[in-house]
């Protein structure tokens, strides 16, 4: 994968996190961090030819880590369920993965009743 089709599925990422509910976009440490009601909920950036994504998984963070781009979140972060992701310009990148754990991480942090006005809410 390109650097721009790096580039081009930063964007598509963004932009489906920027459909929940009260998502914002702010640059908080100069990346690119979705929030809601000031919570960051996902991370995502191209930096150096590299994308590099966040999340915080509760209940996948275990699974996650099995992957061999995946890590613990730095900072100590990873002790609280976040986990990070790093992929190259030719990486294949699992991007429904991606969504999925932006899901995840947007319910984990959002207030409940934002959870509960979304489709499929459990």
């Amino acid at each position: 994968m390109a650097v721009a089709k790096l580039t081009a599925l930063e964007k598509r990422l963004r932009d489906a996190a920027l459909e929940y509910p009260e998502a914002a976009e702010e640059f908080p440490w100069g990346e690119r961090a979705l929030k809601v009601r000031g919570k960051i909920f996902f991370f995502v950036n191209v930096v150096e030819g590299e994308l590099s994504v966040t999340a915080k998984l509760p209940h996948s963070g275990e699974m996650a880590l099995l992957l061999p781009f995946a890590k613990p979140t730095g900072y100590g972060l990873g002790k609280s369920g976040w986990v990070s992701a790093r992929f190259g310009a030719k990486d294949a990148v699992p991007e429904a993965m991606l969504r999925e754990w932006m899901d995840e991480s947007y319910r984990a942090v959002a207030p409940k009743k934002l959870v509960k006005a979304l489709a499929g809410s459990p």
